[in-house]
């Protein structure tokens, strides 16, 4: 196999880190829904999420400040509204009524769940120490919902420049880890 040379301006469609979510906050006015590609898993238990999101970004202020917030996690059945979310700002727009998401109360924290969305986490701010210098926050789930009905989650996840690909065939190989 004879390798190329690769652009590092895209490398990130090479690790991309898990599927497009919604990640939802709150202030005392109003919800906010942004879209997010950049996530990774830090740790199992208690479940540790570390994600990016940019101090230009109206929904780091609202995180910012509440220390909480959702993870809701879409499925192809509503990719194009979780696109034309991340091409807009809530600074002066409810997303949730211009794209048809319904909100629900969750359990634990202000932000709301997305009904559309086959899953939604529940999270609190416990780690800022690297918010300052890269928007990186890591959270904590303290709630975890599913849609039991869907077995099977179709997930979309970005590649970079409006291309996309959708979770499909899944295999099972033999591991020590339960």
């Amino acid at each position: 196999m004879a390798k190329k040379s690769f652009p590092l301006s895209k490398v990130y469609a090479l690790l991309e880190p898990g599927p497009v979510v919604l990640l939802t906050t709150a202030s005392a006015v109003q919800a906010n829904v942004m879209t997010m590609s950049w996530h990774s898993m830090l740790e199992f238990e208690p479940p540790l999420v570390g994600c990016v999101i940019s101090n230009r970004n109206y929904s780091y202020g609202l995180l910012e400040a509440s220390g909480e917030c959702v993870i809701n996690i879409p499925t192809v059945d509503i990719a194009k509204k979780v696109v034309s979310c991340g091409n807009a700002s809530g600074l002066k727009l409810d997303k949730f009524k211009k794209f048809g998401l319904t909100k629900s109360p969750a359990k634990y924290v202000a932000a709301p769940l997305i009904d559309e969305c086959y899953a939604s986490l529940e999270c609190r701010v416990v780690d800022t120490g690297m918010v300052v210098k890269y928007g990186f926050f890591v959270l904590e789930v303290v709630q975890a919902w599913v849609d039991t009905a869907i077995k099977h989650p179709q997930t979309i996840h970005h590649l970079g420049y409006g291309n996309f690909m959708v979770a499909g065939a899944t295999i099972k190989l033999r591991s020590r880890m339960r």
